[in-house]
């Protein structure tokens, strides 16, 4: 039998809570100083402890549960949305989220199962998927295409860079070696009056 959302949060999230299990009253005392440890608070504190721990288990044994019912609902809103329409247009809810939901619940669904295929059902429904898969394989190439011509683009450019061929800018080559003397000699100057100052 397959394990129950319950089961599995419970086991996940509960053992081992209580704190004697964790650590006990002795160990807890070995904790604090030697001239601590025959303080008569200590007993208290960890009586106290135990006592948020308790608190904590019974807060999580809430929440377990009310994911629970949550869950239900969740599987009753599928089940509904199934019966509503057999296609991939229901508000709400995403395709390979249902699907998914009809494979995690379906053996624990009370709707009967449904009617195994026939070779004339079968048939619509695997050149449906057929038609479906080479739609994506068509897709992730073009996207592949378009990231490859990104890569060997970005590989020219770095090769241009390296080498020193430049687009040339809109103007001629002589403004651009203008403008950067220009530039090395404000520079200079700014570097001489601070360094003079």
């Amino acid at each position: 039998m397959a394990p129950t959302e319950a089961s599995i949060l419970s086991n996940f999230l509960l053992p081992p809570a209580p704190l004697p299990v964790i650590i006990s009253l002795r160990q807890f005392t070995d904790l604090f100083p030697r001239s601590q440890q025959s303080n008569p608070q200590i007993p208290v504190l960890y009586r106290e402890l135990q006592h948020q721990r308790a608190i904590d288990i019974d807060d999580v044994k809430r929440n377990i549960a009310a994911e629970v019912k949550r869950g239900e609902k969740q599987q009753r809103e599928v089940i509904r949305a199934r019966r509503r329409t057999d296609t991939a247009s229901m508000e709400g809810l995403d395709a390979r989220d249902m699907l998914m939901e009809a494979e995690l619940f379906s053996s624990s669904s009370k709707e009967p199962a449904s009617k195994p295929h026939t070779l004339e059902t079968i048939t619509p429904e695997m050149e449906q998927a057929c038609a479906d898969l080479e739609a994506e394989l068509a897709a992730m190439e073009a996207e592949a295409a378009a990231l490859l011509a990104d890569v060997q683009t970005t590989i020219g450019d770095l090769s241009d860079l390296r080498y020193g061929r430049f687009n040339k800018p809109a103007g001629t080559g002589d403004e651009l070696g203008s403008e950067a003397l220009e530039s090395l000699k404000r520079l200079e100057t700014v570097c001489n009056e601070h360094g003079n100052g």
